[in-house]
Protein backbone atom coordinates (compact mmCIF):
# COMPACT_ATOMS: atom_id res chain seq x y z
CA UNK A 1 0.00 0.00 0.00
CA UNK A 2 1.00 3.42 -0.74
CA UNK A 3 2.43 4.97 -4.00
CA UNK A 4 5.17 7.73 -4.51
CA UNK A 5 4.08 11.68 -4.52
CA UNK A 6 3.42 13.13 -7.76
CA UNK A 7 4.87 16.78 -8.68
CA UNK A 8 4.14 18.62 -12.15
CA UNK A 9 5.82 21.69 -13.23
CA UNK A 10 8.38 23.20 -10.31
CA UNK A 11 7.75 23.71 -6.30
CA UNK A 12 9.49 24.93 -3.67
CA UNK A 13 8.00 22.16 -1.33
CA UNK A 14 6.94 18.78 -1.55
CA UNK A 15 3.76 17.82 -2.51
CA UNK A 16 0.85 17.44 -0.61
CA UNK A 17 -1.07 14.64 0.62
CA UNK A 18 -1.16 11.66 2.41
CA UNK A 19 0.25 8.72 -0.57
CA UNK A 20 0.97 6.30 1.51
CA UNK A 21 -3.08 5.46 1.54
CA UNK A 22 -2.57 5.16 -1.63
CA UNK A 23 -3.94 2.12 -3.71
CA UNK A 24 -2.22 0.81 -6.82
CA UNK A 25 -4.27 3.03 -9.09
CA UNK A 26 -4.00 6.04 -6.74
CA UNK A 27 -7.29 5.78 -5.32
CA UNK A 28 -8.20 6.18 -1.68
CA UNK A 29 -10.58 6.20 1.03
CA UNK A 30 -12.37 9.65 1.72
CA UNK A 31 -11.65 10.16 5.37
CA UNK A 32 -14.76 12.81 5.70
CA UNK A 33 -14.77 12.10 9.52
CA UNK A 34 -10.78 13.46 9.54
CA UNK A 35 -12.25 16.83 8.09
CA UNK A 36 -12.29 19.96 10.98
CA UNK A 37 -15.05 22.23 11.13
CA UNK A 38 -12.35 25.14 9.60
CA UNK A 39 -11.96 22.76 6.63
CA UNK A 40 -15.91 22.65 6.10
CA UNK A 41 -16.00 26.77 6.53
CA UNK A 42 -13.44 27.19 4.06
CA UNK A 43 -15.25 24.99 1.80
CA UNK A 44 -18.36 26.95 2.68
CA UNK A 45 -17.09 30.70 1.85
CA UNK A 46 -15.07 29.04 -1.14
CA UNK A 47 -18.47 27.72 -2.50
CA UNK A 48 -20.37 31.32 -1.53
CA UNK A 49 -17.83 33.43 -3.20
CA UNK A 50 -18.09 31.38 -6.58
CA UNK A 51 -21.77 31.10 -6.58
CA UNK A 52 -22.64 34.55 -6.07
CA UNK A 53 -20.36 35.00 -9.36
CA UNK A 54 -21.60 32.39 -11.40
CA UNK A 55 -24.57 34.38 -13.47
CA UNK A 56 -23.61 35.86 -17.02
CA UNK A 57 -20.25 34.33 -16.61
CA UNK A 58 -20.28 30.44 -15.90
CA UNK A 59 -21.93 27.78 -19.04
CA UNK A 60 -25.41 27.47 -18.16
CA UNK A 61 -25.20 23.45 -17.72
CA UNK A 62 -22.82 24.21 -14.68
CA UNK A 63 -25.44 26.08 -13.26
CA UNK A 64 -28.00 23.91 -13.76
CA UNK A 65 -25.98 20.75 -12.46
CA UNK A 66 -24.43 22.80 -9.15
CA UNK A 67 -27.29 22.03 -6.96
CA UNK A 68 -26.25 18.10 -7.76
CA UNK A 69 -23.09 18.45 -5.55
CA UNK A 70 -25.19 19.22 -2.22
CA UNK A 71 -25.52 21.42 0.58
CA UNK A 72 -22.41 23.99 0.46
CA UNK A 73 -22.45 24.47 3.90
CA UNK A 74 -19.97 21.19 4.31
CA UNK A 75 -17.78 19.20 2.03
CA UNK A 76 -19.78 16.80 0.19
CA UNK A 77 -19.37 12.98 1.07
CA UNK A 78 -18.24 11.42 -1.98
CA UNK A 79 -20.55 8.65 -1.82
CA UNK A 80 -23.68 10.95 -1.73
CA UNK A 81 -22.88 12.72 -4.73
CA UNK A 82 -22.05 9.46 -6.69
CA UNK A 83 -25.62 8.19 -6.33
CA UNK A 84 -27.19 10.74 -8.56
CA UNK A 85 -24.03 11.18 -10.73
CA UNK A 86 -24.13 7.20 -11.44
CA UNK A 87 -28.08 7.62 -12.05
CA UNK A 88 -27.10 10.92 -14.62
CA UNK A 89 -23.77 9.96 -16.23
CA UNK A 90 -22.73 6.58 -15.32
CA UNK A 91 -19.36 8.51 -13.41
CA UNK A 92 -18.43 7.82 -10.19
CA UNK A 93 -16.27 10.07 -8.13
CA UNK A 94 -12.83 8.73 -6.54
CA UNK A 95 -10.75 10.19 -3.84
CA UNK A 96 -7.15 10.60 -4.47
CA UNK A 97 -4.55 11.77 -2.17
CA UNK A 98 -3.23 14.52 -4.56
CA UNK A 99 -1.69 14.67 -8.19
CA UNK A 100 -1.59 11.38 -9.54
CA UNK A 101 0.89 10.16 -12.80
CA UNK A 102 -0.41 10.39 -16.04
CA UNK A 103 -1.46 7.02 -16.82
CA UNK A 104 -3.64 6.31 -14.18
CA UNK A 105 -5.38 9.36 -14.17
CA UNK A 106 -6.26 8.43 -18.08
CA UNK A 107 -7.44 4.73 -16.79
CA UNK A 108 -9.42 6.38 -14.44
CA UNK A 109 -10.94 8.85 -17.05
CA UNK A 110 -11.73 6.03 -19.57
CA UNK A 111 -13.41 3.84 -16.75
CA UNK A 112 -15.58 6.49 -16.16
CA UNK A 113 -14.07 7.18 -12.48
CA UNK A 114 -12.98 11.12 -11.81
CA UNK A 115 -10.34 11.64 -9.53
CA UNK A 116 -10.60 14.58 -7.01
CA UNK A 117 -8.41 15.40 -4.36
CA UNK A 118 -9.79 14.90 -0.92
CA UNK A 119 -7.57 17.77 1.01
CA UNK A 120 -8.57 21.61 1.21
CA UNK A 121 -6.42 24.00 1.17
CA UNK A 122 -5.75 26.25 4.55
CA UNK A 123 -7.25 29.40 5.13
CA UNK A 124 -4.38 31.45 4.35
CA UNK A 125 -4.35 30.14 0.82
CA UNK A 126 -7.69 31.44 0.43
CA UNK A 127 -7.52 33.40 -2.79
CA UNK A 128 -5.03 31.44 -4.62
CA UNK A 129 -3.22 27.79 -3.98
CA UNK A 130 -0.98 25.62 -6.35
CA UNK A 131 -2.27 22.33 -6.17
CA UNK A 132 -5.51 21.17 -7.22
CA UNK A 133 -7.54 20.89 -3.93
CA UNK A 134 -11.10 19.18 -2.64
CA UNK A 135 -12.88 22.33 -3.64
CA UNK A 136 -11.32 22.84 -7.16
CA UNK A 137 -11.76 19.27 -8.11
CA UNK A 138 -15.58 19.18 -6.96
CA UNK A 139 -17.12 22.51 -7.45
CA UNK A 140 -14.73 23.13 -10.73
CA UNK A 141 -15.21 19.56 -12.46
CA UNK A 142 -18.06 17.26 -11.08
CA UNK A 143 -21.17 19.78 -12.07
CA UNK A 144 -20.28 19.03 -15.68
CA UNK A 145 -20.10 15.26 -15.45
CA UNK A 146 -23.65 15.41 -15.05
CA UNK A 147 -23.98 16.94 -18.35
CA UNK A 148 -24.29 13.47 -21.02
CA UNK A 149 -22.56 14.78 -23.94
CA UNK A 150 -19.39 16.60 -21.59
CA UNK A 151 -19.18 13.32 -19.51
CA UNK A 152 -18.37 11.37 -22.74
CA UNK A 153 -16.10 13.89 -23.85
CA UNK A 154 -14.06 13.17 -20.55
CA UNK A 155 -14.21 9.50 -20.77
CA UNK A 156 -13.37 9.57 -24.46
CA UNK A 157 -10.20 12.06 -23.67
CA UNK A 158 -8.82 9.56 -20.95
CA UNK A 159 -9.05 6.89 -23.73
CA UNK A 160 -7.02 9.04 -25.93
CA UNK A 161 -4.47 9.73 -23.19
CA UNK A 162 -4.13 6.06 -22.82
CA UNK A 163 -2.64 5.87 -26.61
CA UNK A 164 -1.03 9.29 -26.59
CA UNK A 165 1.19 7.95 -23.47
CA UNK A 166 2.01 4.95 -25.88
CA UNK A 167 3.02 7.11 -28.76
CA UNK A 168 4.57 9.72 -26.31
CA UNK A 169 1.92 12.47 -27.22
CA UNK A 170 0.98 13.42 -23.75
CA UNK A 171 2.10 17.10 -23.54
CA UNK A 172 0.24 17.58 -26.66
CA UNK A 173 -2.56 15.93 -25.39
CA UNK A 174 -2.03 17.77 -22.25
CA UNK A 175 -2.55 20.99 -23.42
CA UNK A 176 -6.03 20.37 -24.97
CA UNK A 177 -7.14 18.96 -21.50
CA UNK A 178 -5.59 22.57 -20.14
CA UNK A 179 -7.48 24.30 -23.03
CA UNK A 180 -10.91 22.65 -22.52
CA UNK A 181 -11.45 21.15 -19.26
CA UNK A 182 -9.43 23.25 -17.42
CA UNK A 183 -9.93 26.81 -19.01
CA UNK A 184 -12.16 26.36 -22.11
CA UNK A 185 -15.17 28.95 -22.76
CA UNK A 186 -18.08 28.40 -24.62
CA UNK A 187 -20.43 30.30 -26.46
CA UNK A 188 -24.11 30.92 -24.84
CA UNK A 189 -26.88 32.83 -24.92
CA UNK A 190 -25.11 35.41 -27.39
CA UNK A 191 -22.46 35.50 -24.91
CA UNK A 192 -19.42 33.96 -23.74
CA UNK A 193 -19.22 31.76 -20.79
CA UNK A 194 -16.64 29.56 -19.24
CA UNK A 195 -17.12 26.05 -18.39
CA UNK A 196 -13.18 24.74 -17.85
CA UNK A 197 -12.94 23.91 -13.80
CA UNK A 198 -9.59 26.29 -13.60
CA UNK A 199 -11.97 29.53 -14.46
CA UNK A 200 -15.16 28.36 -12.49
CA UNK A 201 -13.26 27.74 -9.37
CA UNK A 202 -11.05 31.00 -9.57
CA UNK A 203 -12.98 34.29 -7.81
CA UNK A 204 -10.12 36.11 -10.46
CA UNK A 205 -9.75 34.80 -13.67
CA UNK A 206 -13.86 34.06 -14.05
CA UNK A 207 -14.44 37.82 -14.78
CA UNK A 208 -11.30 38.20 -16.24
CA UNK A 209 -11.85 35.02 -18.84
CA UNK A 210 -15.33 36.45 -20.01
CA UNK A 211 -15.06 40.21 -19.89
CA UNK A 212 -11.27 41.36 -19.58
CA UNK A 213 -10.02 42.92 -23.40
CA UNK A 214 -6.71 41.37 -22.61
CA UNK A 215 -5.94 37.98 -23.48
CA UNK A 216 -6.58 36.22 -26.69
CA UNK A 217 -9.92 34.27 -27.54
CA UNK A 218 -9.12 31.82 -30.70
CA UNK A 219 -12.31 29.30 -32.01
CA UNK A 220 -11.14 26.18 -30.45
CA UNK A 221 -9.06 24.08 -33.12
CA UNK A 222 -7.08 20.90 -32.41
CA UNK A 223 -3.64 21.46 -33.91
CA UNK A 224 -3.47 25.36 -32.74
CA UNK A 225 -4.18 24.48 -29.56
CA UNK A 226 -2.20 21.09 -29.21
CA UNK A 227 0.94 23.64 -29.86
CA UNK A 228 0.04 25.98 -27.37
CA UNK A 229 1.82 26.42 -24.38
CA UNK A 230 -0.05 27.43 -21.16
CA UNK A 231 0.32 29.58 -17.99
CA UNK A 232 0.62 27.75 -14.56
CA UNK A 233 1.11 30.74 -12.08
CA UNK A 234 -0.93 33.31 -13.98
CA UNK A 235 -4.41 33.69 -15.78
CA UNK A 236 -4.48 32.26 -19.13
CA UNK A 237 -3.35 35.12 -21.97
CA UNK A 238 -5.02 32.77 -24.63
CA UNK A 239 -8.77 30.89 -24.54
CA UNK A 240 -10.23 28.82 -27.14
CA UNK A 241 -13.63 28.85 -27.49
CA UNK A 242 -16.53 26.29 -28.30
CA UNK A 243 -20.11 27.09 -29.50
CA UNK A 244 -21.66 23.59 -27.58
CA UNK A 245 -20.03 20.67 -26.07
CA UNK A 246 -21.27 18.51 -29.32
CA UNK A 247 -18.39 20.44 -31.31
CA UNK A 248 -15.99 19.48 -28.18
CA UNK A 249 -16.96 15.53 -28.80
CA UNK A 250 -17.30 15.51 -32.35
CA UNK A 251 -13.86 17.15 -32.53
CA UNK A 252 -12.40 14.51 -30.36
CA UNK A 253 -13.80 11.58 -32.29
CA UNK A 254 -11.14 11.45 -34.86
CA UNK A 255 -8.06 8.81 -34.51
CA UNK A 256 -4.77 11.77 -33.09
CA UNK A 257 -2.08 9.25 -34.47
CA UNK A 258 -1.65 11.22 -37.94
CA UNK A 259 -2.15 14.52 -36.44
CA UNK A 260 0.30 13.59 -33.51
CA UNK A 261 2.92 12.60 -36.68
CA UNK A 262 1.92 15.84 -38.05
CA UNK A 263 2.70 18.18 -35.20
CA UNK A 264 5.95 16.34 -34.01
CA UNK A 265 8.61 18.71 -34.81
CA UNK A 266 6.56 21.78 -35.76
CA UNK A 267 7.35 25.08 -33.65
CA UNK A 268 5.14 25.53 -30.33
CA UNK A 269 3.08 28.77 -30.13
CA UNK A 270 4.33 31.03 -27.04
CA UNK A 271 1.02 31.48 -24.54
CA UNK A 272 0.53 34.75 -25.65
CA UNK A 273 0.69 34.33 -29.33
CA UNK A 274 -1.45 35.89 -32.38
Amino acid sequence: MGQPPVVYGQSDRPPRGDYARAKADYTCAQDWAAYTPADHDTYHRLYQRQVEQLPGLASEAFIAALPSLGARERIPRFDDVNEGLHKATGWELVAVPGLIPEVPFFQLLADRKFPVTDWIRKPEEFDYIVEPDVFHDLFGHVPLLFNPVFADYVQRYGEGGLKAARLGACEMLSRLYWYTIEFGLIRESGGLRAYGAGILSSAGELPYSVQSPEPRRLPLELARTMRTRYKIDTYQQTYFVIDSYQELFDLTEQDFTPLYEELQGQPEFAADAA
